[in-house]
């Protein structure tokens, strides 16, 4: 399994802008799909992620701003991001949990895609 982000760049503060996650291979199963977002120096930390069956999860810094949402083959996750600020600008990473095999559990991650907001 395979991910692609694309849809960074440069935004400016208040702005919008869409990540977007195309997935290859087809998983034995897929248990949650999401992103993630990391600064230079920090760690790597969740923004959203979804489960098969709908459930979302997000941090209470994205609550009300990002909305995250998949198509019904699960092969495209996508990152809705409004009322940008300069406190997200990072790497973001799409990320999807699931097995390979009914016993075999694995993560995968897409190569991250910048987004920079200017104030």
């Amino acid at each position: 399994v395979q991910l692609q982000a694309s849809g960074g760049g440069l935004v400016r503060s208040g702005g919008p802008l869409r990540l977007s996650c195309a997935r290859t291979g087809t998983p034995f199963k897929i248990d949650t799909m999401g992103w993630y977002r990391q600064v230079p120096g920090k760690q790597r930390e969740l923004v959203a992620t979804v489960t098969t069956g709908g459930k979302t999860n997000y941090a209470d810094f994205v609550k009300g701003r990002f909305t995250i949402s998949t198509n019904g083959a699960r092969n495209m996750i996508t990152l809705q991001m409004n009322s940008l600020k300069p406190d997200d600008t990072a790497v973001y990473y799409c990320n999807l949990e699931g097995y390979s095999d009914p016993w075999t559990d694995f993560t995968s991650w897409g190569q991250g895609t910048l987004v920079t907001v200017s104030s």
